[in-house]
């Protein structure tokens, strides 16, 4: 199962486990959105696929 990370903390999400808070941005002005609203310091990070044997 290849998952990106942010799809992983919604399983965990939905089955009670704690995750951090975030959001999903595709564009400049949404990431921009997202910071403000979460107020700053914010962290950026890019999404990468992950599954298999310890391989990203």
């Amino acid at each position: 199962m290849d998952l990106f990370e942010y799809q992983g903390k919604q399983y965990f999400a939905r089955y009670g486990i704690a995750v951090s808070a975030g959001g999903v941005a595709l564009t400049v002005d949404q990431a921009v959105a997202q910071a403000e609203s979460a107020k700053y310091p914010v962290v950026i990070k890019a999404q990468v696929q992950v599954g298999g044997r310890g391989k990203a």
